[in-house]
């Protein structure tokens, strides 16, 4: 691969056509990108898993919360587990797409803790005890993550 430098001018983001972009990042919107869905992915991280429970917690109505709960059961990210079969009752799980994740919700926790939020009720600890604070390192070098960092240049096609 050529390097960044000498690459054709075309791959560089501000130089694409004008259009809507298709994207990993869209692509996890359209599953993700709404309050009561990532709310009750955190649920299910924090061990909760009846419906009723991820109601309460989360304030979400229950048509809506079904309808989330439905739509991440589809996309792999939550699997329905019965528990009761008289009624049929059901825990939601989340699967191993779901606990990946993970790095994302506290990515997002760590910003809100910074950003949104005056007083958390929630803190969130690392093994070792001491408060966990999310930093994105490059798994090559090693080196920290920053805007300053990296580049964003258009993906080469897939063959």
């Amino acid at each position: 691969m050529e390097p960044a430098e000498t690459r054709d001018d075309r791959s560089r983001m501000t130089e694409q056509p004008m259009a809507v972009r298709a994207c990993p990042l869209a692509a996890s919107l359209d599953i993700l990108g709404e309050r009561w869905t990532l709310l009750a992915i955190r649920e299910m991280t924090y061990g909760i898993h009846r419906f009723g429970q991820i109601a309460g917690y989360t304030g979400a109505s229950r048509d809506i919360l079904a309808d989330r709960l439905r739509k991440l059961e589809s996309a792999g990210i939550v699997e329905r587990r019965q528990y009761s079969e008289h009624p049929p009752r059901y825990e939601y799980h989340l699967t191993e797409a779901g606990e990946a994740l993970q790095p994302t919700l506290l990515s997002l926790f760590q910003w809100g803790e910074r950003w949104a939020e005056a007083s958390p009720t929630v803190a969130v600890r690392h093994s070792c005890g001491h408060d966990l604070k999310i930093i994105q390192t490059c798994e090559r070098c090693g080196s920290q993550v920053s805007r300053q960092g990296i580049e964003f240049r258009a993906a080469e096609p897939r063959t």
